[in-house]
This record gives structure tokens, C-alpha cells and sequence, in this order.
């Protein structure tokens, strides 16, 4: 029997809410949170239950798309995905209060510094439109804080992004594979202060692959350094929740930091 990721239209709330409500489930999220990319020999380690018990509660977690899978070699590593926790947020909690949640998100962002984070998302759309979104600077600009991203788009292309609200790109780096509308690969260098132009060049990985109706979208960040600032990828759950709502709505999402470089900068300032 075919399983659904949750994340479609909507997040199925009830499934992410009962894979939370059970405590075993959450001590597994706790110690994804702690550290990405385990295995379930480490995962288990703290347990006292059986290794088939322990892959049962993974499995729950991966239906409701909190814990997203990756091969290693002989290796099946688990990363935790807050992409549903923020799509939960957004429809539950940010109408009521935003400021203090938003403050937060920013202390789990401050807490977090992996070498290696995974998220993971479900849209309704095409490979071609999702691509579209993701390559055209003008449909970028309208979830990715207004800063699109222009290039040429072929391997070894270089890429900056760029926005009228600054005076110079946000971000740059080259394109290192260009396989439309499958997969794009490429170095992440952040420009926007003096913090994370310290933190040097790591990876972006763009996956598209068509589920029915649907497409799965996963964007791993990696090559990140051991402390990584946790700007360079905390705001990966806000672009992708406003992609999603983009594609299927054609409305713009408004989230923390999400009109940051929308309006054109004060050349007095």
C-alpha cells in the first residue's frame, strides 16, 4: 500500500499531533534536535525497547513528515524536519501570537548548529512549475524574503542573489549541477553581514521528485561547519512554507523576517 506523505494541501494536523503526543516519539524528536543524521542503532541506544519498536515509532514520525531519511552508503541516516511543525505554526499559532513565538523559533535557531540539515515538503504542482519557482528571480523574490536569484543556470554558472531593498547580493555561489527540473546543486556563500561572511562556503541541494499529483521537494544544506551561524539555515522553514503556498494559492505567506528586503532600500540610510 502506497503511503502519503501528510504534507499535501494542507499539513494533516492530526497526524502531526499524534506522532508528538507519544513521549517515546518526542524523545526521539529531542534527539534529532540535539544532533541530525543518526542512525537507528543510535537512535535506539537510549531506549528500553526493542529495535522493531523503535523503527515502528520512526515510522509514525516519518508518516506525519516530522523525520525525513537518507542513505549513506550501508548507512540509513534519520534527520528531523521542522518543516510541518512551522506550517502547523503559521496556521495555528502566528494569527494569535506571532511576536512571541517568532522570539522562540529564533532561540531554537540559536540553539541548533549541525553539520548537515534536511527539510522536507510536499507541494501540489509540477516539476517544471516548482522549478520555475525556484530558478525565476521574480517568483523567487516573492517567497524568499523579496530577494530573487539570477544566473544563467548551466553547471559551473555562477549565481547571486539580489534584492531592491540592498545595496549589495545577499548570497552567491556557483552552480554546481544543473539537471532540470530534478535536481540543482550548489555552493552557498551568505553575504548579508559581517557574521556569516565569516562562516566560509557550504552546499545547497535542491531534489524535485513527482509524487502523483504532487511533487516532494527536499533541500538538504550541508557542508556547514561544526558552529555553524544559525541564520545560514534558519530560515529555510519560511521559504519553503511560502513556496508551498505560492504554488497551490497563488497568495504570499507572511512570516518573520519574510519582508526583510521586500521594499526598496533608503539611499540615506
Amino acid at each position: 500500500m502506497t503511503v502519503w506523505s501528510p504534507i499535501l494541501r494542507h499539513v494533516d494536523d492530526d497526524r502531526v499531533f499524534r506522532a508528538l503526543a507519544d513521549p517515546t516519539r518526542r524523545h526521539l524528536v529531542d534527539r534529532l534536535f540535539e544532533r541530525d543524521g543518526r542512525t537507528l542503532t543510535e537512535l535506539e541506544s537510549e531506549l528500553e525497547m526493542t529495535r522493531f519498536g523503535v523503527m515502528k515509532h520512526l515510522r509514525v514520525l516519518e508518516e506525519a513528515g516530522l523525520v525525513v531519511t537518507k542513505k549513506r552508503g550501508r548507512e540509513k541516516l534519520h534527520f528531523l524536519n521542522t518543516v510541518p511543525i512551522r506550517l502547523v505554526h503559521d496556521r495555528w499559532v502566528s494569527k494569535y501570537a506571532a511576536p512571541w513565538a517568532a522570539t522562540l523559533t529564533g532561540l531554537k535557531r540559536r540553539l541548533e548548529a549541525k553539520m548537515e540539515k534536511v527539510f522536507e515538503i510536499y507541494i501540489k504542482t509540477t516539476p517544471e512549475r516548482l522549478w520555475e519557482a525556484i530558478t525565476n528571480p521574480e517568483m523567487r523574490r516573492k517567497y524568499n524574503f523579496g530577494v530573487g536569484v539570477e544566473s544563467a543556470w548551466t553547471r559551473g554558472s555562477h549565481y547571486r542573489a539580489v534584492s531592491p531593498a540592498a545595496r549589495a547580493p545577499i548570497c552567491e555561489g556557483e552552480n554546481l549541477e544543473v539537471d532540470p527540473p530534478r535536481r540543482l546543486v550548489q555552493s552557498f556563500r551568505a553575504l548579508w553581514s559581517d557574521d556569516v561572511k565569516r562562516q566560509g562556503t557550504s552546499r545547497v541541494t535542491w531534489e524535485i521528485q513527482p509524487i502523483g499529483d504532487s511533487c516532494r521537494l527536499t533541500v538538504t544544506h550541508d557542508q556547514l561547519r561544526e558552529d555553524a551561524h544559525p541564520e545560514l539555515y534558519g530560515g529555510w522553514m519560511m521559504i519553503l512554507s511560502g513556496l508551498k503556498t505560492l504554488l497551490e494559492s497563488g497568495q504570499l505567506l507572511t512570516t518573520p523576517g519574510s519582508l526583510r528586503y521586500s521594499q526598496p532600500a533608503n539611499p540615506a540610510a
